[in-house]
Formats: C-alpha cells, structure tokens, sequence
C-alpha cells in the first residue's frame, strides 16, 4: 500500500512538475519590488493564485497533450496511465477556481489580471501552443503573472493603478525570457534546430544587458522640492531681540541667512547604489544559467540536449527574477529568491520541470 501511495504522489508530481514551481514566487516579488512597495498580505495571494494557475497549466498541458504524448513519451502518467485523463482535467479546473479566488482575496484589479491570466493559460495548452502564436502566448502568461504580484502588492496603497504600471518593463523581460525559452521547448522531443537555440542565447543576452543597466522600477530617490518660479523677494527686517543691558543689536549686523532648501534633483537614493552592483552581478548569473546549454542545443540540435537546453531556461527564470527584483531597489527580495536556487536544482535532479 505504502508504495502504490508513493508511486501515485510520484505521478503527480511529474504531471505538475514541481521542481519548476520554484519559478513562480519571483513573479510576485519581482512585480511588487518594481511598483516599489514591500511585500505583503497582497503580495502572498498573488503567489498563491500564481502557483494555482501555474499548476492548473501543467495538468491541462498533459490532458491536452496525451495523444501526442502516447507516441512521444509514453513514460508520461497520463499515457502510462498512472493518472487518468479525466482527474488531470478536474485538477486544472479547480487549481483554476482556487487561483482565481485568491486573487480576489487581494482586490477586483488583481482578479482581473488573474482572470487574464487564467484565460491565457488555458488558450495556450487547448489551442495556441503547436501554432506560431505559441511562445508570445506563454510569454504575455508571464508577464501578466509578474503584473499580477505587482497589482495586488499596490491594493491597499494611493494610486495602486500608476504604481503597477512601473512594473511593465520588467514583464517586459521576463516575457522575453520565456518567449526564447518556450521557442525551444517546440524542439525538445525531436530536436533538430540550431538557429532557434541561437536566437534564444541572443535574447538571453540581450535580457541580462537590459537588467544590468539602469534602475527598473518605481522606487524613486528621497527628494525635497521647492516650488518653481522666479527667486522669493528678501523678507523685511525683524527687530532685534533686546539684549540683557537694554541695547539692541546695531541694525548693520545681519542676521544668519536662512538655509536654502535643497533641489529636486539634489538627493540620490542611497539604496540604488548597492542595488545596482547586486543587479549586475545576478544579471550575470541569470545569463550563464541557459548560455552554455543553449550552445551545446545549436551545436548539437538533438533531443537531448534541447531538452536540457529548456531546463536551464527554466532554472534561469529565478536569477533573472533576482536581478529585477535588485534593479528595482529590493536587495533583500533579490537575496531571497537566490536561496531558491539549490532547492530548485536538488528537485529537477528528481522531477524532470519539462
């Protein structure tokens, strides 16, 4: 009994690839560092509707798949039959349901999002994902999961709408990571194409040059404004303080100027100093996760490799995460993050993420 019990777990956890959901946390953090708020309760039901939905892709990635699956992979649970077609379809509709109403728990904006989410996800494994609108499918599910971190971390501040916002350009990334990750994913049961390996070492570039250069994000410098226009007449003399004796001051000798205001532009933000340095640093990392294994896919375009070439994609998610989450301001968040790396690694040596 005890192995049977052990063998079912096994299924699933093939079926949803749990080591790859060490991936999806980052994209709430990530959203919230770059609309420029900490964490919090907001930030918590975005990563649990995230890893919901995340899931409920997976099993319905599988369901939708399984004929396919039978020819190519039979080793898969579904057509090896350790897990039936009809559970994986039931497990997505309720990881489905239960994503979205966590989502609810942080605000009508983020249920929205995760409403958007949700379709996307569901568009792409039942229709989208063997035409060419594939990758930008799964790369547009991405980027709204980083959207949905940082609109429900900004539910309960002023202008929650305009702080999101700041949170584009790092969606912007991450979709583009998982757009190249997701065009050789395409290749990774027959192999056979070195330039989209290529094309993806190119963007994997071209995404750690963008991370590693200025500040992403809303977290603005400490300022202290003065109003704009024409400089303040001199104020009018006050009268001098009478001294102990009786005389007053001599009206020649002026009082101590007043201290002017600093400008607008005067005062740095001292956190994106150390931020930065840490933002090039796991730029960097993020960038030799795939790099090697996407050149060693083109130069040998097997199956195999292309394979091992989109699991380095997938690992490369959570340092890229870390990086904007740096860039934008939040060390802490990006340190954090880089202490799911090894977890992520000691998994997939037991649970394939692809």
């Amino acid at each position: 009994m005890t192995r049977r019990r052990t063998g079912r777990a096994q299924a699933w956890a093939e079926l949803l690839r749990v080591s790859a959901l060490f991936s999806v946390p980052g994209d709430a953090l990530a959203g919230a560092a770059a609309a420029g708020v900490r964490p919090g309760r907001g930030t918590l039901c975005a990563i649990g509707a995230s890893l919901c939905l995340y899931e409920a892709g997976m099993a319905l990635n599988d369901w939708a798949d399984r004929a396919e699956d039978a020819a190519e992979r039979p080793h898969r649970p579904l057509p090896s039959g350790r897990i039936t077609p009809s559970a994986a379809l039931a497990s997505s509709a309720a990881l489905t349901a239960a994503g979205l109403a966590l989502a609810s728990r942080a605000g009508r904006p983020p249920l929205a999002v995760a409403t958007a989410l949700a379709a996307t996800v569901w568009a792409y494994d039942l229709g989208l994902k063997h035409t060419p609108a594939g990758p930008a499918t799964m790369a547009t599910a991405r980027a709204l999961d980083l959207l949905l971190g940082a609109t429900a971390s900004t539910g309960g501040n002023r202008g929650p709408h305009h702080r999101a916002l700041h949170a584009l350009p790092s969606a912007a990334l991450l979709g583009a990571h998982t757009y190249a990750v997701t065009a050789v994913s395409r290749h990774e049961t027959r192999g056979g194409s070195t330039r989209t390996p290529l094309a993806a070492l190119a963007v994997t570039l071209a995404v750690a040059g963008a991370a590693s250069g200025e500040v992403l994000g809303a977290r603005p410098a400490t300022t202290l404004s003065t109003p704009s226009g024409p400089p303040a007449p001199a104020p009018h003399p006050h009268p001098h303080p009478a001294l102990p004796s009786g005389r007053t001051l001599p009206s020649s000798q002026p009082l101590p100027p007043s201290r002017p205001l600093p400008s607008r532009r005067s005062v740095p933000s001292r956190r994106s100093v150390p931020s930065r340095g840490l933002g090039s640093l796991l730029a960097l990392a993020y960038a030799r996760t795939p790099a090697t294994l996407l050149l060693h896919a083109a130069l040998n375009p097997s199956a195999a490799l292309t394979e091992r070439a989109v699991g380095g994609g997938i690992r490369a998610t959570i340092p890229l995460q870390a990086a904007l989450a740096a860039r934008a301001g939040a060390p802490g968040t990006a340190l954090a993050l880089l202490g799911l790396v090894p977890a992520a690694r000691a998994l997939a040596r037991k649970v394939s993420p692809t």
